[in-house]
This record gives C-alpha cells, structure tokens and sequence, in this order.
C-alpha cells in the first residue's frame, strides 16, 4: 500500500457514538477542552475542582462536543512540565467523573505515561499528545496496548522553547515529512496506523504567518492519509490580527475554524463548542452542496 493517499483522509472506527467518524464524510468532529491546570492560556484556573472541571465537561458535551479533551498540564509557550503525581491528581477525578455520564469518549491530552496509563485506566478512550512519542519513551506501549484513537501532533522543541525564533525553510513539507517518520515509529511500536489522528501543531512553534498558512494548505496533510485534527481556538495569531486578548477572540475563532474546515479539517478542537457547533455545520453543508440538494429548515429562514 503506498505511503500516501492524495486528497484522501483515513478513516477510524466510530469512536464518536454518533454514527460517523472522521474522514467518512459524515461531518466535522467538535473537540471540547478542559483544561485543569491553573496557568492554561485561556482557561487556566476557571475549573479549580473536579466538580467544576466535571461540570463544564458535562456541559460541552450537552452542547454537542463529539469528544471532550482534559488536560492537566498547560503547554502554553513558556511553561515548564508538572509532575506526573500532579497531573494525576488533576485530571483522573475529572476522566472518572466523565467517563460514565458522558455519551462521547473522553480524550487525555497528556505526553507522559503513567498518565495515560492511568487516564485509560479511569475511562478515557484516546491519548492526544503534544510530542508525538518524543518526550516519554515509555508512552507508545501504552498507546499501542490500549488500540485506541492517538492523537499525534507536531511542536518545534518544547512548550519551554517552542515559540524562541521557529524557523522552517519549508513549513509544510517538513511537518509532513515529520508525520511520515512519526507514524513510521508509532507502527513500529505497535500503534496501529489506522487508529492515528495527526495534528499540524498551530501555534506549537510557528509564527501566525506560519499558522495561517497550515490553514490555508491542510488539505496537503490529507495526502497522509490520516485524519486530520486542528486546534485554533483563541491562540495569539487570532489575536495578532485581531489585536484582541484570549476572552475575546471567539469570533477570530469561528473565522479560523470555518476555514480549516473548509481546507479539509476532521475535527477541530475548541473551547467554545455551541457557538462553533453552529459554524462547523454550516461549512459542513457548503462543502457537501451539490446542484439541486434540498435544505432542511429548522424554523429560520
């Protein structure tokens, strides 16, 4: 089977519980974050509790999240790792409290091990990982043991040193030829390939010219043949064109994920999943438009 499939996306088994899955054209898949961790960019310290973390998941999900991600460690430019005891402490009574009130799985977005061992543990159904198996040598046996959704994503350096002058002579090729090696190592670990999501890194060591022209070329990543996850929601290059900070920058947002969808995204990941639900399935309908398909009203006009 060749490396590469162009213009095609794979496909994973329906994860979702809402009959469709990314790359089968049964539409976009909405991410929902909650971070808990006190110094997130956005939403560092607005859930301080389990209890509070537990209820906005409930509520993304309500709102039509397809997959709910819980984070304990912020990965904002600048940040130093937190240990693993802490990270733990964070996110398993939140994963436990989801795991079982939720219909959509639950995403740990985590690169070290023992946290992901112990997120799979509480009920958590995929690893959404920044390093792309880089940082722990141990994560991609607990990747490959629990044959479900991994979510690799590509990142110049660390969260500590990422956003120091990144510098790339060719920007897509070499994040591309990055998910080549990457997806090589993960199947040679026992990842299976058709369970690997990939993720371009906005703002993970890249300027905003770097990040809107991710944007603007995603379909190049498709030719990897592997579903394709995008993460705009409230990042500075919004805010760059915007000159607006993170709690308002909601409508950049809309804008940013309105084009990634249109340039062949498969799930977006978000804060705000009402308002972007709405978007998402708008330019869901305009990319399925063909001549003469009748529209479904819903009592607007």
């Amino acid at each position: 089977m060749p490396e590469e499939r162009s213009g095609v996306a794979g496909e994973l088994p329906d994860f979702s519980g809402r009959g469709f899955r990314p790359g089968s054209g049964g539409g976009t898949l909405l991410m929902g974050v909650v971070n808990v961790t006190p110094d997130s960019f956005y939403d560092g310290g607005k859930y301080p509790t389990p209890a509070a973390a537990i209820e906005r998941g409930l509520k993304l999900a309500a709102e039509g999240a397809d997959i709910i991600d819980i984070g304990g460690e912020s990965s904002r430019p600048g940040s130093d790792p937190v240990p693993a005891e802490e990270e733990l402490r964070r996110v398993i009574p939140v994963i436990e409290g989801l795991a079982g009130r939720v219909s959509v799985p639950v995403s740990i977005d985590t690169w070290k091990a023992v946290v992901a061992e112990r997120a799979l543990e509480a009920g958590a159904a995929i690893v959404n990982d920044i390093s792309a198996l880089r940082l722990d040598p141990g994560l991609a046996a607990v990747v490959a043991a629990s044959e479900g959704p991994y979510i690799m994503m590509h990142m110049l350096g660390t969260p500590r040193d990422m956003q120091e002058n990144p510098v790339y002579r060719d920007l897509i090729g070499e994040i591309r030829e990055f998910f080549r090696e990457r997806i090589g190592f993960a199947a040679a670990a026992g990842i299976l390939r058709d369970r690997i999501i990939i993720d371009p890194g906005i703002g993970f060591g890249k300027t905003a010219e770097h990040n809107l022209e991710i944007i603007n070329r995603l379909e190049e990543f498709r030719q990897l043949g592997r579903p394709v996850l995008v993460g705009p929601s409230r990042k500075s290059f919004i805010g760059a064109i915007l000159g607006r900070e993170p709690e308002d920058r909601l409508w950049g947002t809309a804008g940013a994920a309105a084009a990634a969808v249109l340039r062949g995204a498969d799930i977006v990941r978000v804060h705000d999943v009402a308002e972007i639900k709405q978007v998402v399935a708008v330019v869901d309908r305009v990319r399925a438009a063909g001549p003469g398909q009748p529209i479904t009203t819903a009592g607007g006009k």
